[in-house]
């Protein structure tokens, strides 16, 4: 499939002004610009992340009253349930706020929705549970900003709501102690995008710091916000690069006995990365929801013992192997039944429907359907009658208001520009289908149907040196927002060895028009071989990246795209 290629436009004036500052190459002056880096000082805030950096939690809205209440109960002697969402940023929400109280009040307990028969956010029945157990607080992480008639229930039973959350909220909010959740209005925080167990995080330092507790006690549970930050996929930037980086390095020296069982169990390695979390560790959190119970990551994750955490990462390691099983039998089918399709050439969405397929899945394959053919994608099942559906949406392409379009055909809808969950009555799926696609057809520009590559700054081969390098990997943590760059190095050929290696893989050895070289990999680009290899020059689209081979380590380019000059 074609793609586009389109590079990121700087300003030079600041980057000129930035590179007199700092001394360092231009290209890594403006993708600093590009990151909102433009003075000496925020240079070295960003290369050099001080805990001390972090913002006071008491600027958060509610946080006084959220810390009085908990300290209130612990003094009180009253049961706190801990509750949270069954994704991978509630589990380890939980198991923070959990593992924090647990230290110093132990009359606590946790719940963790079913996703099946409760669904998402606070319940009912979590409710119910919290007054079965005679708890008089709960405090919900990572879901609860528009749970108006549950906290309305709670209060019912004289039972006392936190809310720690950061999705948006609607126009009522619920009727809480305490809300922490930086979108509210009038919370002047000046971090937005914490992820909810940063949330949770928030409200454990504040805790030190009004009870006069060692802040270690908070701080040493930042691998679990790092996990978070990853696998809820928040910017990485302000507050999160903070703790993401050192949460990062927690992880590497001296994870929780859960995490570092997960770590092992899982063949994730230091130095940990966030793309090391996000597809080596958050899909085996997840496993235990989609497929079992999503308590069992929180019992790994609040493990005291390394036996304990060992077998609680066996069974989400099983659990995940299950759930890839499931995920490539029903890609296979959804990619068979499109190729079968003569109209699918026509379409510009794709809507699949099966009654067998398996629920806790179906977002994960209509991704991988949605960059198969580069289309907005809904894969839809049924359970109980009704139809449940997950939408991923290309780049640019606002799913969520396409899916509002079709509003009278369904029971619900959520989600944002990118990703979206409904359900709707099995008599609606076929009209359904049409109207999605006449909406989005309606509304979608060609290009959006085209994938891009994002090029940071073009890079000749003579300025890939160690000492370029060095910096560069100073960058890290990469991830939303600050992601790996991309460069682009155009008017290269082929120094005559390279070839097609492993499963359709292309090695390069490359060489620019001033006789520059470099050593690349191109991952399932094999078929580009016989151009690269005619003499024809060529441009790479490319990360950088270190590659160890025989104990040695060079730098190699890591390529996205090829394009050929026709």
């Amino acid at each position: 499939m074609d793609k586009r290629w389109v590079i990121r436009e700087s300003d030079a004036g600041a980057v000129h002004i930035l590179q007199e500052a700092l001394g360092i190459h231009p290209v890594l002056c403006k993708l600093l610009v590009d990151r909102g880096i433009d003075t000496y000082d925020k240079a070295k805030q960003f290369f050099r992340p001080q805990l001390s950096d972090l913002h006071n939690p008491f600027e958060m809205k509610g946080m006084r009253e959220a810390v009085n209440r908990i300290l209130r109960a612990s003094e009180q002697g009253e049961r706190i349930l801990v509750y949270g969402d069954y994704d991978v940023d509630g589990t380890t929400s939980v198991a923070l706020m959990f593992s924090f109280l647990n230290r110093f009040y132990p009359n606590i307990d946790y719940y963790i929705p079913d996703r099946y028969k409760e669904g998402y956010g606070i319940s009912f029945q979590g409710i119910d549970y919290a007054e079965d157990n005679n708890c008089a607080l709960i405090i919900a992480l990572d879901c609860g900003i528009k749970a108006v008639e549950q906290v309305a229930y709670a209060n019912s039973k004289g039972i006392d709501m936190i809310i720690c959350d950061h999705h948006l909220p609607g126009d009522e909010l619920p009727a809480a102690v305490a809300i922490l959740d930086p979108h509210q209005p009038d919370c002047n925080y000046p971090y937005k995008y914490l992820s909810g167990c940063g949330i949770g995080f928030k409200l454990a330092q504040a805790i030190t710091l009004e009870a006069g507790l060692d802040e270690d006690r908070a701080l040493d549970l930042l691998d679990l916000v790092a996990v978070s930050i990853a696998s809820d996929i928040v910017p990485i930037t302000g507050e999160n690069r903070v703790l993401a980086f050192y949460g990062l390095r927690k992880m590497d020296t001296n994870p929780t006995k859960g995490l570092k069982a997960l770590m092992e169990i899982s063949d994730v390695r230091p130095p940990l990365s966030i793309s090391k979390i996000v597809f080596g560790l958050g899909p085996r959190i997840n496993a235990a929801g989609r497929l079992d119970d999503a308590r069992k990551a929180v019992r790994m994750l609040i493990s005291s013992t390394d036996q304990f955490a060992r077998n609680h990462a066996g069974d989400l390691q099983g659990h995940n192997m299950d759930r890839k099983e499931i995920d490539r039998s029903i890609t296979a089918e959804a990619l068979e039944m499109l190729d079968n399709d003569p109209l699918t050439p026509e379409r510009v969405t794709n809507v699949l429907f099966n009654p067998a397929w398996h629920k806790g899945v179906i977002g994960i394959v209509a991704s991988r359907i949605m960059d198969h053919y580069y289309k907005p994608t809904i894969m839809l099942t049924e359970s109980n009658g009704v139809v449940a559906g997950s939408a991923r949406s290309v780049k640019g392409y606002d799913v969520y208001e396409a899916i509002s379009a079709c509003g009278d055909l369904l029971e619900q809808f959520g989600g944002h520009m990118y990703a979206a969950g409904l359900t709707m009555k099995p008599e609606n799926v076929e009209a359904f289908k049409d109207r999605f696609e006449k909406v989005v057809k309606s509304t979608i520009r060609p290009e959006q149907l085209i994938p891009e590559i994002e090029i940071d700054a073009v890079l000749n081969l003579k300025d890939i040196t160690p000492g370029f390098y060095k910096i560069l990997r100073q960058f890290a943590p990469f991830g939303p927002e600050n992601l790996p760059p991309v460069f682009i190095t155009e008017e290269l050929t082929c120094n005559g060895r390279s070839k097609v290696v492993g499963n359709g893989h292309l090695k390069l050895d490359v060489r620019d028009r001033n006789r520059f070289r470099a050593s690349g990999i191109a991952f399932q680009q094999g078929d580009h071989y016989p151009y690269v290899s005619s003499g024809y020059p060529f441009d790479l689209a490319y990360y950088l990246e270190e590659n160890e081979f025989n104990g040695q380590t060079n730098l190699q380019l890591n390529v996205k795209d090829i394009r050929v000059h026709a």
